[in-house]
């Protein structure tokens, strides 16, 4: 009995360990069972914590204590690299701010599969270890306490996964106290740019008063920093040292400035292009511009190849800003005015949404500078000067009338939802305007020349407004995303951080229900406008007109089938994969870039644009993945608006014949899922001039109406007789 009593109590204590065994074996199991190399970078850690907290990361603990955190960077701060997706690093930093661990979890950079080994970028991430969250890191050589060689030919890369590491750490640290002093939040500047200061200026007094930075390197300069590393061996190496007496040339003089202030901004652009760039700004955001000589390009090649300018970077607070392409003012080379001429000049939106950037707080401009030693090998050296604008360009918000009704703690969206207010109301009352024209499309179409100014009006305002302007293109990507969104976690937050484009795929989704395809790509497609505008006006001019037969185009509509076919298919391997070859569509290069983009996509967008002026909506009708896409979904919509006749096709063939993308077949009835909803054949419809049973119609009441022939009386004539007879009585 003893001896049973004395099992039971061990049993007892066994269970009791095992209870208090199992929570900590579930800590355990965390973030560190799926990442074991963790343990490696912290070989004192009893535990882990779960992932937690804003910025999310997992605390790792030795005993009570915690020693350091864990964290991905995708979750903390995702910078859009190449691939227009964030490299995701898995980091782990000590109590102390030291990096403990980086290494790469998950990208896509379309430049590491052609050619450079991702060993490469996992070699670069792996540098950063043993280095301190608060370290000001340079890629390459220049003005830094640490410098950090960059991937040969994959600069950009480098410089996005630097931004990755250092932003998500310093977040992290910032937000645990680990360090003090760190930017971490992306809310309203603290101070703001005023807007009531206007005066003008000269260029001379602008750069006395130090709203105008300057920057000039010399050939002799730029040679010895890089003295002592390889030559290029290239005979026009700007870089190399230079022949005697040429020493003291210009290698770059570079002049940058924020334009935002009026003071800087309406004296260097003009009243007109200060005002225009202003409508793009969205609260916080601010305009750099950029004005050079000398043998070297501030802009590089790096946006032609993926829309990153690797060249010319801002640094702020150890954060790191890259300008992209859609960043980029599309201005005319004569836009900005001053006493120098300049021979390259570029104005770049920051947003400080995505940056966190506070232009009314110090900045340094970067200046990167390549020397190509080999067809995979290049050397940096960064060139920095330093800018803070005049604090009499500032103001506090207390000070300022903003009228900002949003708390300060609302979501990111809400604040871009607010600061775009002005195009949401435009966009709802086109939608509307739209809305009222379908509505009313019977009685609308009875006055064809009315309809053609209002669908030429509306088409304008496509392609100026919600295509140029609000860069609202959608794109068959926006189908991808929203599938992969709904299979992995779907979250509204993601779909509303473009307002935009949210409210014009409700409408299209709404539209696509009840009418099909043909509202969006008759109407609200970018693109599509463009085709229709320059279609017209080259039957304006007469320029001849080309149709395929019958039979080939009815097999051409197969094309943006397959092609959407082969996209879908590679999004389900890789949205990035997919998003690379969704270049098929142009209109990032004619919509969104407003063709300022690099010769070969330009190219493709001009000549599609070309056909369009003797095939009408060629590129819609045969290639455009998104109408494919469109099409499949609007297949079985509720209602068919366009009215046909039993006569239609049996024997009049004039709709058909008159259709601008030949979606009526030969027996009168219309391919919704080609139809573009122009309404040309209502028009037809209701024409008792064109349409052959309103015509017969129209001539049976004409005669019908037409009073019949009076007879004619004829008084005072004689009969005539006979000749006979004449004869006789004469």
């Amino acid at each position: 009995m003893k001896a049973l009593r004395s099992n039971a109590g061990q049993l007892a204590r066994l269970l009791l360990a095992l209870a208090l065994w199992l929570p900590a074996a579930a800590a355990i199991a965390g973030i560190d069972a799926k990442y074991p190399e963790l343990r490696k970078a912290f070989p004192e850690a009893t535990r882990f914590g779960d992932i937690e907290g804003t910025p999310p990361a997992a605390a790792v603990y030795r005993g009570d204590k915690v020693v350091g955190y864990a964290f991905e960077t995708a979750m903390v701060a995702p910078v859009p690299a190449y691939s227009g997706k964030p490299i995701n690093i898995l980091v782990a930093i000590g109590a102390d701010g030291s990096i403990r661990d980086t290494r790469v979890l998950e990208q896509s950079e379309p430049i590491l599969l052609v050619g450079i080994p991702v060993q490469r970028l996992y070699d670069f991430v792996a540098r950063y270890v043993g280095h301190r969250v608060d370290d000001r890191i340079v890629v390459g050589s220049g003005d830094g306490n640490v410098h950090i060689d960059a991937i040969s030919s994959a600069t950009v890369t480098s410089m996005v996964a630097n931004e990755t590491i250092m932003n998500a750490a310093l977040k992290v640290a910032a937000s645990r106290h680990v360090i003090a002093g760190a930017a971490t939040g992306a809310g309203r500047p603290a101070n703001q740019v005023r807007q009531d200061n206007y005066r003008p200026a000269d260029w001379a007094s602008l750069v006395a008063h130090g709203a105008i930075g300057h920057l000039h390197l010399s050939r002799q300069q730029v040679a010895a920093a890089f003295r002592g590393q390889p030559e290029s061996g290239l005979v026009d190496d700007p870089t190399a040292p230079p022949a005697a007496g040429h020493g003291a040339d210009t290698f770059i003089d570079l002049w940058f400035t924020d334009v935002t202030p009026p003071v800087v901004g309406r004296n260097l652009l003009g009243d007109a292009a200060w005002a225009d760039l202003a409508k793009r700004l969205q609260p916080g955001d601010t305009a750099v511009a950029a004005m050079a000589n000398g043998i070297y390009s501030f802009k590089g090649l790096g946006y032609v190849r993926g829309g990153i300018f690797d060249r010319l970077h801002l640094l702020q607070d150890g954060k790191l800003v890259l300008f992209k392409d859609a960043d980029l003012v599309p201005m005319g080379d004569a836009v900005l005015r001053g006493e120098p001429a300049f021979a390259e000049q570029a104005v770049f939106i920051v947003h400080h949404a995505a940056t966190g950037f506070d232009a009314t707080r110090p900045w340094t401009l970067q200046l990167l500078v390549n020397r190509q030693i080999g067809p995979l090998r290049s050397l940096y050296h960064t060139f920095t000067r330093d800018y803070r604008m005049p604090a009499d360009y500032t103001t506090h918000p207390a000070s300022a009338a903003s009228g900002i009704a949003l708390p300060a703690d609302a979501p990111l969206w809400q604040r871009v939802w607010y600061g775009r207010r002005v195009d949401i109301a435009l966009l709802l009352a086109g939608l509307g305007v739209l809305t009222l024209i379908l509505a009313f499309q019977d009685w609308l179409v009875k006055y064809p020349h009315l309809l053609e100014r209002v669908r030429v009006g509306y088409l304008v305002y496509t392609l100026v407004f919600i295509g140029w302007y609000g860069l609202a293109q959608l794109s068959v990507v926006n189908i991808f995303t929203f599938i992969q969104a709904t299979l992995h976690g779907f979250r509204w937050s993601t779909f509303l951080m473009d307002p935009m484009i949210f409210i014009l795929w409700v409408f299209v989704a709404a539209t696509l229900l009840l009418l099909g395809r043909g509202v969006y790509c008759g109407w609200l497609c970018p693109f599509g406008a463009l085709q229709v505008l320059v279609n017209k006006l080259a039957r304006r001019l007469r320029v001849p007109q080309f149709e395929l037969p019958q039979y080939v185009h009815e097999r051409l509509w197969a094309i943006k089938y397959l092609i959407l076919l082969v996209l879908f298919g590679l999004s389900l391997q890789s949205l990035a994969t997919a998003e690379h070859y969704a270049e098929v569509e142009p209109f990032k290069t004619a919509i969104t870039l407003h063709f300022a983009r690099s010769w070969g996509y330009l190219l493709y967008a001009l000549a599609l644009v070309a056909v369009s002026a003797f095939n009408n909506k060629f590129y819609c009708r045969y290639v455009c993945p998104l109408g494919a896409g469109l099409a499949i979904s609007g297949r079985f919509h509720l209602f068919e608006w366009l009215r046909r006749r039993k006569e239609c096709g049996r024997p009049c063939q004039i709709c058909a014949n008159e259709c601008e993308v030949r979606a009526i077949n030969q027996i009168g009835q219309i391919n919704f899922n080609e139809c573009h909803y122009c309404l040309d054949c209502q028009v037809t419809y209701n024409n008792d001039h064109k349409c052959p049973p309103l015509v017969e119609r129209r001539k049976k009441r004409e005669r019908a109406a037409r009073p019949l022939p009076t007879p004619v009386l004829v008084t005072g004539a004689q009969t005539p007789q006979p000749a006979t007879e004449q004869a006789t009585s004469t």
